[in-house]
C-alpha cells in the first residue's frame, strides 16, 4: 500500500519538480492523487499476466559466494552451475558474466552492498543465448562501477598492477583459467582495458548487434555494449556466434542488425590482401615506448602474413572527449532520474531489477563513490545550464564522427593502434584520511583519465573493436586494438587468428 502524502508533503513534492503550489491549492489537488494513486497501486497489486522472456534450465540451485582461498584473484561476487548441454557452439564451454547482467535465480548486486540479498528474476536474452548454445553458466564476477565496495580483483600477472575496469573480475579470471568465456559490459572500454591489462581477447561488438537485454549500468544507453571475452581467438568467435542477433526486448537495436552472424565458417581465411591501416592519432603521447613498439611489431607480423599495411589518419579519434563527456554525463543522469532500463520501448521491463536499483539510488545514494557523485553535480548543474542543449548537441553531432571512421575504413579494411597506451599501473591504495581518499577517489574519475583515450571513439561511433595481446612490457601484457566497419567482426576475428596462429600465444597470454 502506498504512503498517504497530505497537502503540505504535496506543496514539499511540487517544489522538488519545479512546481508551484499554495497549500491551499495542494487541498484542492490532493483527492484527485490519492484517487490516482489507489488505482496505480490496484494495478500493480493485480494478478494481469505478465509475459516475460523464456528461462531454459528453470530447476537451479542457488550457488555460492566463494571464500577467498578459492578464489584467490578476488574475481568472483559468485558460483553456480547451470546448464551445459551436449551439443550446441559452447557445448563444453563454461561461461561467466560481468555481475550487471542478470541469470535468474542467482544474486545480483552490482558490486554493492546496497544490494545485497537480491536475487533476479529474468535472465538476460545472452543467458538464454549462451544456455541454448550448450554453455555452463558457472558464476558472476567482480566489477567496478557502481558503488564497488567487494574489493578489487588482483591482476594474476603480477598482484601490484591492477586489472582495468570495468570487467575487472572478467579479466582476472579468464586470464588465471578459471572460466572459458566471460561476457562483460564496455561503456569506455571495460571490456577491452581489463582484456589488455590481463592479456586476454576483448570484443566490443557493433552497436546493437549483441541485445543488451537485462544488462544495467546505469550509463548513456548509446555507449553502452555487451561482449565476450576469452583467452584465445576461436572462443569469443563461438561465443560472438551463439548470442549475436535481433532480440525484441532490446530497443537500441535498429533495422541494420541481422538475425545473428557467422564468424566462425572464414575465421582461418587468413590476412592475404587484407588492409591495415595504423591509425596515428592511436599512437599520441603520453604513450609507453614498449607499447608502442610492441604493437608496431604485432601489425609487421600481419604484414608477413600478406596484410597490405599503410598509415592512416582520423584527426576526429583525438577529438572525441568532450563530445563523449557531454553525452554520457547527462544520459547516466537521465537513467538515474527515469528509470534503470529507461522508458518508451514496447519492450519487457525487468521489474525486479528495476525497483532494486530505484531503492539503492533513492536510500543508499551516499554510498556512491566521490567519482559518481561529483559525475551527477556537474550532470544536472549542465542540466539547468543548457536545458537538455548539450545532450542534444552530443547525439546530433555524432553522424560527423561516424563518418570521419567510415571514410577512413573505405581506404583500408582495418584500424590498428594500441588498445590502451600503457601496462597496467601499479595498485593504489587508498588513504586513510578521508579527505584525501576523497580526493583520491576524484582523480580516478574514469570521465577525465586518458586510459581510455583509445577506446572511447567507438562506444560513440559504434563501431566495433577488438583487443588482442600482442606481447608483454615489464612481465604485464599489452594490447593490439582492431577496429572495422559496423558488422565486420568476422574480418576483425580473422586477422585476429591470423596473429594468434603466427606467434607464441602461450608466451603473449602466459601467467607466470
Amino acid at each position: 500500500m502506498f504512503a498517504n502524502p497530505d497537502a503540505a508533503q504535496l506543496v514539499e513534492l511540487a517544489a522538488s519538480i519545479n512546481l508551484r503550489l499554495s497549500h491551499k491549492e495542494a487541498e484542492l489537488y490532493l483527492p484527485f492523487v490519492l484517487d490516482a494513486l489507489r488505482g496505480l497501486d490496484a494495478f500493480v497489486q493485480s494478478r494481469a499476466e505478465e509475459a516475460g522472456p523464456p528461462r531454459l534450465f528453470p530447476e537451479r540451485s542457488p550457488g555460492y559466494r566463494p571464500s577467498l582461498t578459492e578464489d584467490r584473484y578476488q574475481a568472483w561476487l559468485w558460483k553456480c552451475a547451470i546448464g551445459g548441454a551436449d551439443r550446441g557452439l559452447l557445448a563444453g564451454k563454461t561461461v561467466s558474466f560481468k555481475d550487471h547482467i542478470s541469470v535468474a535465480g542467482i544474486p545480483q548486486v552490482f558490486t554493492s552492498q546496497a544490494l545485497e540479498g537480491f536475487i533476479p528474476d529474468v535472465d538476460a536474452t545472452i543467458v538464454t543465448r549462451v544456455l541454448a548454445a550448450g554453455g555452463k553458466v558457472v558464476g558472476k564476477h567482480m566489477m567496478n562501477g557502481f558503488m564497488g565496495d567487494y574489493g578489487k580483483p588482483i591482476n594474476p600477472h603480477n598482484a601490484q598492477r591492477t586489472t582495468g575496469g570495468s570487467s575487472s573480475g572478467s579479466g582476472a579470471a579468464l586470464a588465471a583459467g578459471e572460466v572459458d568465456i566471460s561476457f562483460g559490459g564496455d561503456q569506455g572500454g571495460s571490456i577491452r582495458l581489463p582484456a589488455a591489462f590481463c592479456g586476454v581477447v576483448g570484443l566490443k561488438p557493433s552497436f546493437g548487434l549483441v541485445s543488451h537485454f537485462a544488462c544495467g549500468f546505469a550509463a548513456e544507453p548509446s555507449v553502452d555494449h555487451v561482449g565476450p571475452m576469452a583467452r584465445t581467438v576461436p572462443d569469443v568467435a563461438a561465443a560472438l556466434q551463439a548470442v549475436a542477433g535481433y532480440d525484441d526486448n532490446d530497443p537500441r537495436q535498429g533495422r541494420s542488425i541481422p538475425e545473428g552472424i557467422d564468424v566462425l565458417s572464414d575465421l582461418d581465411g587468413g590476412v592475404r590482401g587484407v588492409r591495415i591501416g595504423i591509425l596515428e592519432e592511436g599512437f599520441a603521447e603520453p604513450i609507453e615506448p614498449g607499447v608502442a613498439e610492441g604493437v608496431m611489431t604485432a601489425v609487421s607480423t600481419l604484414e608477413r602474413l600478406g596484410a597490405e599495411v599503410s598509415r592512416i589518419s582520423v584527426p576526429q579519434h583525438a577529438q572525441i572527449d568532450s563530445v563523449y563527456a557531454a553525452l554520457v554525463l547527462e544520459g547516466a543522469r537521465a537513467i538515474h532520474d527515469v528509470g534503470f532500463f529507461g522508458v518508451g520501448a514496447k519492450a519487457y521491463y525487468p521489474a525486479s531489477v528495476i525497483t532494486a536499483i530505484d531503492r539503492t539510488w533513492r536510500h543508499h545514494g551516499d554510498m556512491l563513490p566521490p567519482r559518481a557523485k561529483v559525475n551527477h553535480l556537474i550532470a544536472e548543474l549542465s542540466r539547468r545550464n543548457y536545458h537538455g542543449g548539450v545532450y542534444a548537441k552530443a547525439h546530433n553531432v555524432r553522424p560527423s564522427y561516424v563518418a570521419a571512421f567510415d571514410r577512413a575504413l573505405a581506404r583500408v579494411d582495418v584500424l590498428a593502434l594500441p588498445t590502451v597506451r600503457n601496462i597496467a599501473p601499479l595498485v593504489e591504495e587508498d588513504p586513510i584520511d578521508p579527505t584525501e581518499a576523497i580526493l583520491a577517489n576524484l582523480r580516478r574519475n574514469w570521465m577525465v583519465l586518458p586510459t581510455a583515450y583509445n577506446t572511447k571513439p567507438t562506444n560513440y561511433t559504434g563501431h566495433p573493436a577488438l583487443s588482442v595481446p600482442c606481447g608483454k612490457v615489464d612481465g604485464m601484457p599489452i594490447s593490439l586494438q582492431l577496429v572495422g566497419n559496423f558488422l565486420a567482426e568476422p574480418l576483425l576475428l580473422r586477422v585476429a587468428y591470423a596473429y594468434q596462429r603466427a606467434v607464441d600465444w602461450d608466451a603473449i597470454t602466459g601467467v607466470p
